[in-house]
């Protein structure tokens, strides 16, 4: 260690002191817990003591003085004491985002969630019976009514979703899946993992391109429990390949009395080719073709709070419901007031697409986000800063959510270049501003693509960008 970095380290003080000065500078009812003040200086002290040991070029004795302790400490405080989790402003054009949060919920549905969180609800009471109830019967009804099944289920997730079906209807016998549809999703889901932990065997047949039903057929057993099929949402394949249909994989699973399964992974209930967007198996065609059990997410295409959605034939389903696991995998009042009041819009396609914002984005018209663009070009344009530039930019939105991956969305973005400041410089800004703002980086620009940005939060970018150039 040298002489310099045995100086400051004797400059920085204890806790103590700048406790001392904290309690003669700060009112004396200042809302901050004490030990979440302690928790503060010492983190800020210990990272000065950090930046001392690494030989940071950039300290000097001047932040060891009072004033500057007291700064860092503050802002030590006020991080501590904010939420962690926090809205942001998607502008990455990625709409269902998972590490945004994927789906936003229409207003009226947050409202909805809003009221029943702060109030006592029927739950787990049959308003009529005057007795317990069930916790499924608000949604299950309306999930019938617009998929066509017979009997619903809703759990946490659809990888819970996939889990309880598996270990109800396999647990310690076979299970055969096409190899080509042994997917891997975000967060390191994978379906021959999850088909391990819920007790069944899998059995691979086909080849990665090309399966046929005869390759199902012919590894049917008196072990065989379940036939499954796994929609590839996260990824496509092209060029020579072969799947069986499920019609085809249902009629075989009448011939051997076995149940099919069908995990369509993102799931919905409208058909996405009728707005001149690639064609996906909707809920209500995968049950009409026959499906006894069909799982999908709640929060991805569907639009609506983070559940996995079982259903599909009521004999097979009461096992399922059955299960104890269940009740570890139920959902809470929130995410049920949610899940209801979003299935509600779907009884007017229309008015779905209108108002559920995850559908309303992928549908939005290239001449509506075009003029959406110019408008948060203009307000940045009338900041009146020179430094500021600002271009238009063609580019291609992605729907996310591991569905539809082929799909290329038509968009315009805007990239803003800040003399004096590079892309990554104002990318870390915008990130850390309040609320945080996610572009992208080309080209040396900072891009947002404004298929994702709401209206509202035009002038929230525009104020931040003000505030940017008046100080950097």
């Amino acid at each position: 260690m040298d002489p310099i970095q045995q100086n400051l380290l004797r400059k920085l003080p204890g806790v103590d002191h700048v406790l001392e000065l904290w309690d003669k500078t700060q009112p004396v009812e200042d809302g901050v817990p004490r030990a979440v003040l302690v928790r503060s200086i010492r983190t800020t002290l210990d990272r000065l003591r950090t930046r001392i040991l690494a030989g940071d070029e950039l300290l000097d004795e001047a932040l060891f003085s009072d004033s500057q302790l007291l700064h860092l400490t503050e802002e030590a405080v006020k991080k501590a004491m904010g939420f962690k989790l926090k809205r942001v402003i998607n502008a990455t054009g990625v709409v269902v985002h998972t590490n945004l949060g994927r789906s936003l919920l229409p207003k009226r549905v947050a409202e909805r969630v809003a009221e029943i969180s702060s109030q006592y609800s029927n739950l787990e009471f049959d308003l009529e019976k005057g007795a317990r109830g069930s916790r499924y019967s608000c949604v299950e009804d309306i999930l019938c009514e617009l998929s066509g099944a017979e009997v619903a289920i809703v759990v946490n997730n659809n990888a819970g979703a996939v889990f309880l079906s598996l270990e109800t209807l396999a647990k310690g016998k076979e299970v055969i899946v096409s190899r080509g549809e042994l997917v891997e999703i975000g967060g390191s889901f994978r379906i021959p993992d999850v088909m391990a932990r819920s007790g069944a065997k899998l059995v691979e047949v086909g080849t990665t391109n090309r399966t046929h039903l005869s390759d199902y057929e012919r590894a049917i057993r008196d072990e065989t429990a379940l036939l499954l099929k796994v929609h590839t949402s996260n990824y496509s394949m092209v060029g020579f390949t072969a799947e069986v249909s499920l019609q085809d994989l249902v009629a075989l699973g009448a011939k051997y009395h076995l149940p099919v399964m069908k995990d369509l992974g993102s799931g919905n209930f409208v058909d996405f080719s009728k707005y001149d967007l690639m064609k996906e198996p909707t809920v209500q065609e995968t049950i009409a073709a026959g499906a006894d059990v069909v799982t999908f997410s709640g929060d991805k295409m569907l639009g609506g709070p983070q559940a996995g959605i079982i259903v599909g034939k009521k004999d097979v389903l009461a096992r399922i419901k059955q299960n104890p696991i269940n009740r570890a995998l139920r959902i809470d009042k929130m995410t049920l007031a949610a899940l209801e009041a979003t299935l509600h819009l779907y009884r007017d396609e229309t008015q779905a697409i209108s108002s559920i914002p995850t559908l309303r984005m992928l549908t939005l018209p290239p001449t509506l986000i075009s003029k959406k663009a110019r408008r948060l070009q203009n307000r940045l344009k009338k900041l009146g800063s020179d430094r500021l530039k600002t271009v238009l930019i063609k580019g291609s939105s992605r729907v996310g959510g591991g569905a539809l991956p082929l799909q290329e969305l038509p968009t315009k973005c805007v990239g803003v270049r800040i003399e004096g400041l590079s892309a990554n410089h104002i990318e870390r800004i915008m990130r850390e501003a309040t609320p945080p703002i996610i572009g992208r980086i080309e080209n040396d620009l900072f891009v947002m693509d404004v298929r994702t940005v709401q209206d509202e939060e035009l002038a929230i970018i525009a104020s931040t960008f003000k505030k940017i150039v008046a100080e950097a």
